[in-house]
């Protein structure tokens, strides 16, 4: 059965950011939610590490999508481990014994792929998530997040609370992070190429050997994955949501230089990590669950970040 969303009351924290305004523009245009039942906490408004702003926001709710988070690319992780660990896990606990002291109806939390081990077999299946350490820069924010999930099944366990926990691939697309300070991959080449071609360089340095294997999942295929695990999923069990395909760091690199017109010398700095060696999900439990299968190919998904960036970089914050 799929659970009418017309009918609720819907809380999306981190509705304001990348991936959560994909996520309320697809309940309201294409669930049929109406705005005024969607509420977007705005952090600066509504800190979620303070205990009395997670019971006022979800109190006369129904369901409460969970996706936000402090979050960076791997150099912001390196240098932020502690305050990384403490808000995610912070945030994640209070939302959801708040949601249980409120009577949510639901809650949808999304973790992430950094929660799964560092030497995880190919693809990562959710049965290898308690299988080892994260790789070592991820693992404060990976496992604060992966707390999601140990927190969800108790509560079902002992209150009969319904709560689902998602484990998604790195995501990019329209309206991505930009700032080279704290961004991720993509879109940090993605700038690092236009200003290259821009100014005229023959030259730009990328961190590590390019080794490494990434999954990426557009940002418009993520909303849709969370919002039809919000209809239709109602198991204790993660579940993974990705494309199914993973690319080498070299590769990727050499696509986006191509899509952005960088035609100079891509230099490797194998001083910088290269993260966890590779990556890639197992998506078989969302298909059969509740049908989801990404759309965007890499390709296009990049073409379509690509040309938002040109087109907005001039209206987004300074450096």
């Amino acid at each position: 059965m799929s659970e009418d969303l017309r009918t609720k009351r819907i809380v999306v924290t981190g509705g304001a950011g990348f991936l959560g305004s994909f996520v309320v523009e697809k309940l309201t245009r294409e669930r049929g939610v109406d705005p005024g039942c969607i509420l977007i906490p705005r952090s600066r408004k509504c800190d979620l590490r303070i205990w009395e702003n997670c019971l006022g926001v979800t109190r006369g709710v129904d369901i409460v999508i969970h996706l936000a988070a402090r979050v960076g690319g791997i150099g912001f992780n390196r240098d932020n481990p502690g305050s990384l660990f403490y808000d995610n896990s912070l945030m994640g606990i209070q939302l959801m014994e708040a949601c249980r002291i409120n009577g949510v109806e639901k809650l949808v939390a999304l973790a992430t792929i950094c929660a799964y081990p560092k030497f995880a077999p190919i693809p990562f299946r959710e049965e290898n998530l308690w299988d080892g350490y994260p790789e070592e820069t991820n693992a404060p924010y990976g496992l604060a997040k992966k707390m999601l999930l140990v927190q969800a099944q108790a509560y079902r366990h002992q209150y009969g609370f319904n709560a689902i926990c998602l484990f998604p691939v790195n995501l990019y697309g329209p309206r991505d992070n930009f700032d080279p300070q704290s961004s991720h991959v993509i879109p940090a080449l993605i700038r690092k190429c236009l200003e290259a071609v821009e100014k005229g360089e023959q030259k730009i340095e990328v961190w590590g050997t390019g080794g490494a294997t990434r999954e990426f999942l557009y940002v418009e295929d993520a909303a849709e994955a969370i919002l039809l695990a919000t209809e239709k999923y109602d198991k204790p069990d993660p579940v993974n949501i990705g494309a199914g395909f993973e690319i080498s760091i070299r590769d990727l690199v050499g696509l986006i230089a191509e899509l952005t017109g960088f035609r100079g010398e891509l230099t490797w700095d194998v001083r910088k990590p290269d993260g966890q060696p590779r990556r890639m999900l197992d998506i078989t439990r969302a298909a059969r669950e509740f049908g989801f299968r990404a759309r965007v190919n890499l390709e296009e998904g990049l073409k379509r970040t690509i040309d938002w960036y040109r087109e907005n970089k001039g209206s987004l914050l300074p450096d």
